[in-house]
């Protein structure tokens, strides 16, 4: 059984209800598993990145270098999770990745602010998908 909880209220009777399915299967000596996570991020917010990061692609220099969309999503992420880089195979370094794919709402929502404000201080011209709600 999957459920979405919305607030304390709906979440208290679901759970109840959950108990109530789960109760026979414990008294008759099952072990059973519940899940609690937050919610991941939403297809919005996803397409509400992809725009910033075209946006960030198109008109930000980083270090003298231009940079595609997808690096400008490893650049920012690794910002937010504070991640680490570690030296690679055939030298060079290898930043230990997130996916944005696995994030929660909030985790997104951070992330878009971040690069929202990391092309303000660089004076990015965001397009109109660019400025949409990011929740």
């Amino acid at each position: 059984m999957k459920v979405t909880l919305n607030n304390a209220q709906q979440g208290h009777a679901a759970i109840m209800e959950m108990w109530n399915k789960a109760k026979p299967y414990l008294l008759a000596g099952n072990k059973l598993v519940m899940t609690v996570k937050q919610e991941k991020r939403s297809q919005e917010q996803n397409a509400l990145l992809w725009s910033v990061l075209t946006d960030l692609s198109r008109q930000v220099m980083w270090h003298g270098e231009k940079l595609t969309k997808e690096e400008y999503k490893d650049l920012l992420t690794a910002g937010l999770k504070k991640q680490r880089a570690i030296p690679g195979i055939d030298g060079g370094f290898v930043v230990l990745g997130t996916s944005t794919s696995k994030m929660t709402k909030q985790e997104m929502t951070d992330l878009i602010t971040l690069a929202h404000a990391f092309g303000d201080e660089r004076e990015v011209k965001w397009s109109p998908t660019s400025i949409g709600q990011d929740d």
